[in-house]
């Protein structure tokens, strides 16, 4: 009985590993090429950041710490990145309507060169599970960001978009702990995926 037992939970574990995928959904106008390019060239980045989350959000302050954390290792591992700024923003800022000019404007207040400001909004970042009938459970993380890519030599926008990552399936549940990561790994979906490359 002791080794059937087993045998079953290590199928049911492996069920559970093999459930996991990651879906990405991307609408308005996405990039059309990644921010790193193949020439290799190193760009310099300014990334303003904000949350805006659902009224009912639950734990709010430490979504943002743990979003924080996530863009600032994003930046920090892109490799083709040789220079970031990560401003995060009070909320106070009509960003909404601020203008890509604008935008550049402020990202320059502090360096003297940039080659790209993005404005990132958070509007969605944890896990997620929903439990059917009789027992069969679908879970896992996921992140929603709009984001706004400016040209700061031209201060013409590049890309003005909406991301859905999420990473889950069936029999797959998971906490807070992995969202800093999944922050990052939203980013790279963002960003280092031009249109050319889907």
């Amino acid at each position: 009985m002791r080794v059937i037992t087993t045998i079953a939970a290590v199928l049911i574990c492996s069920a559970f590993a093999g459930c996991a995928s990651t879906k990405v959904e991307t609408t308005g106008t996405s990039m059309k090429t990644p921010l790193c390019q193949s020439n290799g060239d190193r760009i310099s980045v300014v990334g303003f950041w904000q949350a805006k989350w659902r009224p009912d959000q639950k734990e709010p302050e430490a979504r943002e710490v743990a979003a924080a954390r996530g863009i600032e290792d994003f930046f920090a591992s892109t490799p083709c990145i040789g220079k970031a700024e990560v401003r995060r923003l009070t909320g106070r800022e009509p960003t909404d309507k601020t203008s890509d000019a604008e935008l550049v404007r402020l990202a320059m207040i502090s360096t003297s060169r940039v080659d790209r400001v993005l404005l990132i909004t958070v509007r969605e970042l944890g896990p997620k599970l929903l439990v059917g009938i009789p027992v069969i459970v679908e879970g896992g993380t996921e992140v929603v960001l709009e984001i706004r890519e400016i040209d700061a030599h031209s201060s013409q926008a590049i890309a003005n978009f909406k991301t859905h990552w999420q990473n889950g399936g069936t029999f797959v549940v998971k906490g807070v702990a992995t969202l800093p990561s999944d922050m990052k790994s939203a980013l790279q979906a963002a960003l280092m995926t031009g249109q050319a490359a889907r």
